[in-house]
């Protein structure tokens, strides 16, 4: 009798998002992981206890003085720039960014923070376009300097892909120059880390304060971390509770944090590096063309040509516990993460081979 797999199976490979799946029985399974060899000691109200040590331990890593847990990702870039600009001014953001596309216009309603969209469809803006918005701030009629600039990398709008290296250091170097705080929108900072070989600390230390997301791929049913000097932070909990963030209890999140802390540089790398060779191997395929993006981290598109029902492929790759998902314009991408470990590389390629045939129209 032929097995049916669910994407939560210790041995699937899901090719959708950048950690492995959340779900209750995954989220149990980890947290009792972590409890055999730590004690769980509750927070209170997201201060101390698991919570407190999480802060620690991530601003250790991110190189920064002080942190602070948030309960999601779009409280702590919101917070990080009203802190940097305060009340008024202007914040300087990616026209693709989540900032500016995704949290409803929350920062100019609730904080009279107004955005400056730069690089329309496009991954980044480049020192040009920041100098040329700079200086219309502040020549008009009406003075009104850029307070804070805010960077996303990697852009989940233009699939994953990251702002270059260099790039960034021309970027942060612009804002120091002329004194304007930079963040970082690095929701997916440690995974892009291992992708290009650059350290988290070292993309930490261009930029004033860092937000990293907890629950993308450290294992957490949500949560983030928002990192920078400690005159930043301090107090920082006052506001965190002002807009309704003071969790009760924070220390589970905290708990499977740090569990999927434990080993996640190589575990992800070695995920990169398996990829890599895994889809070598399947663009030798008929049918099938595997695309890495300009500057792509994570996410490839994969193109089927032929008579193949993508509909098909899913269901018969699904049979073999290798979920792929088609999107609403019915393409198809490949998300790498931890589970492409569960298999091997010929497993997969058998996988996708046999699949292929089986769901050819002709």
């Amino acid at each position: 009798m032929k097995r049916t797999y669910k994407f939560d199976d210790n041995d699937s490979v899901v090719f959708r998002g950048d950690g492995e799946p959340r779900t209750a029985k995954t989220l149990l399974r980890r947290l009792n992981e972590f409890s055999e060899s730590h004690q769980l000691v509750d927070d209170d109200f997201s201060l101390g206890g698991l919570v407190g040590e999480l802060e620690t331990e991530m601003a250790t890593i991110l190189g920064k003085p002080a942190a602070i847990f948030m309960p999601t990702g779009t409280l702590a870039n919101h917070l990080a720039i009203r802190k940097h600009a305060g009340t008024h001014g202007r914040a300087v953001v990616q026209e693709q960014s989540h900032i500016f596309n995704d949290t409803g216009d929350s920062i100019q309603r609730l904080s009279g923070i107004n955005l400056v969209p730069l690089a329309q469809n496009r991954v980044y803006f480049d020192a040009n376009e920041l100098d040329k918005a700079y200086k219309t701030s502040v020549t008009g009629r009406v003075l009104n300097p850029i307070s804070v600039v805010s960077i996303e990398t990697p852009v989940r709008r233009q699939h994953g892909q990251v702002v270059p290296w260099e790039h960034l250091k021309t970027l942060t170097k612009f804002c120091k120059t002329h004194n304007i705080p930079c963040h970082l929108d690095g929701a997916r900072i440690f995974m892009q880390s291992a992708v290009t070989g650059k350290s988290v600390k070292e993309y930490s230390a261009l930029f004033d304060s860092v937000y990293v997301s907890l629950y993308k791929y450290l294992g957490t049913p949500f949560g983030s971390i928002l990192a920078g000097e400690e005159e930043f932070i301090d107090g920082m909990f006052h506001e965190r509770r002002m807009f309704g963030g003071g969790l009760a209890n924070a220390s589970i999140v905290a708990a499977l944090a740090l569990n999927g802390l434990k080993g996640f540089d190589s575990k992800f790398s070695d995920s990169i590096e398996k990829a890599t060779q895994l889809f070598q191997s399947l663009n030798k395929l008929e049918l099938i063309k595997i695309h890495k993006f300009e500057h792509g981290s994570n996410i490839h598109r994969l193109v089927i040509s032929g008579d193949v029902s993508l509909d098909d492929l899913i269901s018969e790759l699904k049979s073999y516990g290798i979920f792929i998902y088609k999107e609403p314009n019915n393409e198809i991408y490949l998300h790498i993460n931890a589970t492409i470990l569960n298999r091997s590389n010929e497993e997969i390629v058998s996988a996708f081979s046999d699949s292929l045939s089986k769901s050819s129209v002709n």
